[in-house]
């Protein structure tokens, strides 16, 4: 196994980022989250899994153990595949995911590409008390510190534009999560970047 990969980022494109390590680069697919945070020419050290299906190996990179762990417990999830548990973790932070398991809510995983009733459903019954004490932990206080007035404020926007609720919702906690103290406009300029 692939426990991580720490290199130079070579390149960063559609889903994927390119590691340079020891003469060779390595593509990893990685969620949105994680090639918002790589920079060309910048070191880079991402969590892997190596997923071989139908003999063709693909490497996965996440720079959250959370992420990461989350991408195991959703490919043992009957019918998630590497790719839709990708989609997954790049449309919603893991927060809102653990959130949503625990409180029986799959309406807020609908808004992830490839995600429907039956799929959200399917993975809140089979991930429901299965998922590990510190992903429980992270839901549990994305819950309690809620995204605050502005955060609200930026929903609204956002819905009025056409977004997805469970979409926007995901990113607008995680960027108030990172600073409490943005304002409502930051956070809709913040969230329409990752958005697009």
């Amino acid at each position: 196994m692939i426990s991580f990969v720490e290199g130079v980022v070579v390149e960063v494109g559609e889903g994927t980022v390119t590691v340079a390590l020891g003469g060779v680069g390595l593509e990893v697919l990685a969620p949105s989250s994680t090639l918002a945070r790589c920079e060309v020419g910048a070191p880079v050290r991402l969590r892997t899994q190596l997923v071989v299906r139908d003999e063709q190996p693909s490497l996965y990179g996440f720079h959250q153990d959370e992420q990461l762990l989350l991408f195991k417990r959703l490919l043992d999830v009957g019918g998630i595949g590497p790719k839709l548990a990708l989609a997954v973790l790049s449309n919603l932070p893991v927060g809102l995911i653990v959130t949503a398991v625990a409180n029986d809510d799959p309406g807020l995983l609908t808004s992830a590409p490839g995600v429907g009733k039956r799929t959200a459903e399917r993975i809140v019954l089979e991930l429901k008390g299965r998922l590990p004490t510190e992903l429980v932990a992270l839901g549990a206080e994305g819950s309690a510190a809620g995204i605050g007035g502005a955060g609200e404020d930026a929903v609204a926007a956002l819905l009025a534009l056409g977004y997805r609720e469970g979409q926007v919702r995901g990113v607008v906690t995680e960027l108030a999560a990172q600073d409490r103290n943005d304002p409502a406009e930051a956070l809709i300029r913040k969230a329409l970047a990752r958005l697009r």
